[in-house]
């Protein structure tokens, strides 16, 4: 789906400002669909009514679009109703939150409640989550709040309390306390985050658990699991990160099918504990358990150590209080460790910060956060096997800076985590949109670079192969990996697989120690030559073509009059008729718009025509920027690839237009792109004119404002207004 700049950029704006206000952080964070929680619960206080969410209503729109949209029978028997009304006696939060408070309904979110079953292993996480203060008693209003992680920042989530239900029972989540209703609350307010219920329906656990703890996802494959992987899932318990796990169906349409162990294919599993015990049997050593819980709430495990198995006979009473076994249909069982690697293909392991959790010591890691996007035709490039495009990806430049504390076998080198993730896919289902297969690579600055900001060229990643880069290719929301390289610079390329697709997402890289990572922008230096106006005095015999026409058109200069100045529709023909002349220019001509804006340009007395001087001094421009298109345009087609405008419009700026050192940021090149290119992704010499009349038209305006020079303008509405329309 193609951006606008008027919503996309202006809202890009608006965060960053926000951010700089320290909005967005846990103890400020924003207000989802700009409601204020606080300010709302006092207002239906005072009104004596219960709040009512426009933004989520009651209705078919928030329950889907497709499965559960307008045409769906599943939704003709929906009723929307408040907790009040399905129990008498409705509590938030009963006897304390816990994973069995968490059933599945008719909705295909088990990835969610997963994360949301391991959420409540860990208070201090859940109630960040979930904020306490909130009942159906004292001051009710009918309204609640959630608090998620969302992309590098934190957003509060308001909700009313209608919740969907089909013969007076909830549809989807549901706690095995009738009377309970947190978690359906919260499944809720996550609909709202993702515009629908609907667009909950499949998933993984990650996703959740990253939006409930900001936290940075490491998989493992069960097949390929390193030997301490029990430790490391041990030790990860300790530190209050969140795991999942799953077993991978390779027919899509046996997703969630049971098999004969109890255990479900294409189904996420929450990991709730790790324990050792010692059976009577075993005198000298220890067995190894895993307890994972169905969120379901039953479909069990029915091998070795489940509920009613003949192992639990063997160990004492005592053991069997310690591990809180239960014979109970309720979802949750104990397996062995060994048992767990055979039937699970893969776990998760949501890390509140990415320690390593290979080894004994506790570290402090550094972050570093980078928003940024894929934008077609100038930095959606694909990755390394499209070669011509693959430049143009947004770049970020790392500097490691200190090595690890304590590096393996003597080695120096600095460890990090590299996160990228692409950002509201899921909110965009309804549109037609899917996950990206997305990935990474590293490469290394030469040391003769270090320091510059320069955007890499295509000739570098042709002959420079990558210093290190993500496992695989893959369409989840994120993709991670962990890194060990010695300290230096290196540039981070995210890509997605194919070139051409449009999308955000924010690059998080984590470090022992600490590390810098920073945007590149698009910058060259200019090294071609470029056409010489004529020097003053001479006269060329385009010139004299140029009098000649304008004559014509004008009446005669010799001696100069106001009604001797051309209009934009009289420089049209000028323009066209000259450059016809031309056939080295390789044009179709200029459109009337471009030529308007030409004048606007170059009108120095406000008469809204051109006379001979401003007409010579604006073909002296377009002579110098057709050596630049020239340049650029290397098979003579009369257009430039949209990826090459970049290279293109940074010359011409660092050349022609901006005398002050100011250079473009990627988001005016995404801008560009947009506004100029065809369906083809190529520039014509008159969109190309018309991008660097408009560009240094804003220049010039800015300056004439800028009159301390401190590179900040103030203006009213109506200045801005004037400066827009007439630029």
């Amino acid at each position: 789906m193609p951006y606008t700049p008027s919503g996309f950029f202006c809202d890009r704006l608006i965060r960053e400002r926000e951010r700089r206000d320290g909005e967005g952080s846990l103890s400020k964070p924003l207000r989802f669909s700009g409601q204020d929680f606080t300010i709302l619960k006092q207002e239906y206080i005072q009104k004596k009514s219960l709040f009512e969410d426009d933004t989520f209503p009651a209705s078919v729109e928030s329950l889907g679009y497709k499965e559960l949209g307008h045409k769906s029978n599943k939704v003709k028997n929906i009723v929307w109703k408040r907790p009040k009304d399905i129990s008498d006696n409705p509590q938030f939060i009963v006897g304390g939150a816990s994973r069995t408070d968490i059933c599945q309904g008719d909705l295909g979110d088990c990835w969610l409640l997963a994360a949301i079953a391991s959420l409540t292993l860990n208070e201090k996480l859940l109630y960040r989550v979930v904020p306490q203060d909130q009942s159906f008693s004292d001051n009710y209003a009918g309204i609640f709040h959630f608090q998620f992680w969302r992309y590098g920042d934190w957003v509060d989530v308001v909700i009313d309390d209608r919740i969907p239900t089909f013969n007076g029972q909830l549809v989807f989540t549901k706690s095995a306390e009738r009377n309970e209703f947190w978690s359906a609350l919260l499944e809720k307010a996550y609909a709202k985050l993702h515009g629908s219920y609907e667009a909950l329906k499949g998933g993984n656990t990650t996703e959740a658990m990253e939006d409930f703890t900001g936290g940075v996802t490491e998989f493992y494959e069960l097949k390929e699991a390193p030997k301490e992987l029990y430790k490391i899932m041990n030790k990860a318990l300790e530190r209050g990160s969140l795991m999942g796990c799953s077993i991978d169906s390779l027919v899509p349409a046996r997703f969630e099918t049971r098999t004969a162990t109890g255990l479900v294919k294409g189904h996420a599993y929450s990991v709730t504990a790790v324990e050792e015990c010692k059976p009577s049997q075993h005198k000298d050593s220890k067995v190894r358990l895993v307890r994972l819980r169905n969120p379901w709430g039953q479909v069990e495990w029915n091998g070795p150590w489940s509920d009613n198995s003949k192992e639990w006979t063997t160990i004492p009473k005592a053991e069997k209080e310690k591990l809180q076994h239960q014979n109970a249909e309720d979802g949750e069982f104990w397996m062995s460790f060994e048992d767990f690697k055979k039937n699970y293909t893969k776990i998760e392991i949501c890390n509140l910060t990415p320690d390593a959790l290979e080894d004994d010591k506790i570290h402090k890691w550094t972050v570093s956060v980078n928003e940024g996007r894929w934008v077609r035709g100038c930095s959606a490039g694909g990755c390394r096997n499209y070669p011509d495009t693959f430049w143009t990806n947004p770049q970020y430049r790392l500097r490691l800076l200190e090595e690890d504390d304590d590096p393996e076998d003597n080695e120096m080198a600095c460890s990090f985590v590299v996160a990228l993730m692409q950002k509201n896919r899921r909110k965009e289902r309804k549109m037609g949109a899917n996950l990206f297969t997305i990935g990474f690579a590293i490469y290394e600055v030469p040391k003769e670079m270090h320091g510059n900001k320069q955007h890499m060229q295509k000739e570098f990643f042709l002959f420079n192969s990558s210093k290190a880069r993500c496992k695989s290719y893959i369409n989840l929301r994120e993709v991670t990996q962990r890194f060990r390289l010695s300290p230096g610079e290196y540039v981070i390329v995210p890509s997605t697989y194919e070139p051409h697709q449009e999308g955000e997402f924010i690059l998080r890289v984590f470090s022992e120690k600490r590390n810098t990572s920073e945007e590149i922008e698009n910058r060259i230096e200019a090294d071609h030559p470029v056409p010489a106006p004529a020097s003053a005095g001479e006269e060329s015999e385009e010139d004299q073509q140029f009098r000649t026409i304008f004559q014509q058109i004008a009446g005669d200069v010799s001696t100069w009059k106001p009604e001797m100045e051309i209009s934009a529709n009289e420089l049209k023909n000028v323009l066209n008729r000259v450059v016809s002349k031309h056939k080295e220019m390789n044009t179709e001509g200029f459109s009337l718009e471009s030529c308007r804006s030409m004048i606007a340009l170059m009108d120095m007395d406000g008469t809204g025509r051109l006379n001979l001087q401003e007409f010579r001094h604006l073909w002296n421009k377009i002579k110098q920027w057709q050596g630049i298109f020239k340049h650029y345009d290397s098979e003579q087609t009369g257009s430039v690839n949209s990826y090459e405008m970049r290279n293109a419009v940074n010359d011409a700026v660092i050349r022609f237009v901006s005398h002050s050192g100011f250079r473009l940021n990627n988001q005016l090149y995404d801008i560009i792109t947009m506004r100029y290119a065809n369906e083809n992704m190529n520039i014509d010499f008159d969109s190309f004119v018309s991008c660097l009349v408009r560009l240094e038209g804003m220049f010039r305006a800015f300056q004439a404002f800028d009159q301390d020079g401190d590179g900040t303008i103030r203006l009213s509405v109506l200045e801005w207004l004037q400066l827009t329309m007439y630029a």
